[in-house]
């Protein structure tokens, strides 16, 4: 599912730049943001007078980068307690904020940044703000770096570099996945789609094993720890680590769940649930099949999982 962000970091050259580079990032554009003026210029955004912010939009697939890892990535190349300075350019204009447009996006945002704040010593002044209005840039400033690569950039030049080599690596890695999986493992794990119910390899499976990411071979789940739900779905009480997995928002289908995601593949898995039984805790995690490769007890020794043997 593709979800748009306004990111507001210095001067928008380097930052369209660099998000552009990230893997899972569809496009993005150059642009002024939340002033309170129509359609200003660039020399009506220099003057200070119109409030806006050079700002980039930001569209993304949320089934490939989340925007809690996206956000991250985004403080790594602003100086997030500088107040209305990024590199050399001071203003307003070059404040840094986050500007949303989906209103279940503004509590991921606030929770990043209190998490930010705890890692900084100074006070982090980047605004969390619905966006009021954005008005793209003129056609020279967009994919302004690409056009002029010796041009002006706040941001270090070695983290656009390692950007570009991570989309490379991402790209590279999705086409070994679509040799590796099926179609619908793929589209599962990939896509964050979701597998027919009841018509999947593991659904009414209980024999003793492991369950474990089918992209990397992770370890996830244990049978010891699957149910017979009657979803149609395999059902876990719990993972085997909950250092394993990545749960956010999912506002998707209409519905309001909770994504569980893979943290080292970062595969799509399904969502998890309240609706579990009482005595093992009271949580369900709904999983795809497709998303998991079951290894059964007598070759969890030969496959390197023989140290949770002792939890069947």
């Amino acid at each position: 599912m593709e979800r748009e962000i306004f990111l507001a970091g210095g001067c928008f050259w380097g930052v369209e730049q660099y998000m552009s580079l990230l893997p899972g990032v569809v496009e993005t554009e150059a642009g002024y943001a939340n002033g309170c003026t129509q359609r200003p210029s660039y020399e009506d955004v220099c003057s200070g007078e119109t409030g806006h912010a050079e700002t980039v939009r930001v569209r993304y697939d949320d089934g490939r980068i989340g925007l809690p890892f996206l956000l991250e990535r985004f403080y790594e190349a602003i100086d997030p307690t500088s107040l209305n300075r990024q590199g050399g350019d001071i203003g307003e204009q070059y404040r840094t904020g986050i500007y949303y447009v989906n209103e279940s996006d503004r509590e991921i945002v606030n929770a990043s940044l209190r998490d930010l704040q705890k890692r900084e010593i100074k006070p982090v002044v980047v605004e969390c703000k619905p966006l009021e209005n954005f008005w793209p840039a003129e056609k020279y400033h967009q994919k302004y770096l690409e056009k002029n690569p010796g041009g002006y950039c706040h941001i270090p030049r070695s983290l656009l570099a390692s950007a570009g080599a991570a989309k490379d690596e991402a790209a590279s890695r999705q086409a070994d996945l679509r040799e590796k999986l099926t179609p619908l493992q793929y589209e599962v794990t990939q896509n964050a789609g979701t597998e027919p119910p009841f018509h999947n390899e593991y659904h009414n499976l209980f024999e003793p094993g492991v369950y474990v990411d089918v992209t990397d071979g992770t370890p996830l789940f244990l049978s010891a720890d699957k149910f017979e739900s009657g979803c149609g779905w395999p059902s876990f009480s719990r993972p085997i680590s909950d250092s394993a997995l990545l749960e956010r928002p999912d506002h998707s289908q209409g519905m309001e769940r909770t994504e569980v995601r893979s943290r080292a593949a970062d595969s799509h898995l399904g969502h998890v649930f309240q609706d579990g039984p009482r005595e093992t805790g009271g949580l369900r995690y709904c999983i795809n099949s497709a998303s998991l490769r079951f290894v059964p007890r007598d070759r969890m020794e030969a496959e390197g999982y023989g140290d949770l043997l002792g939890k069947l």
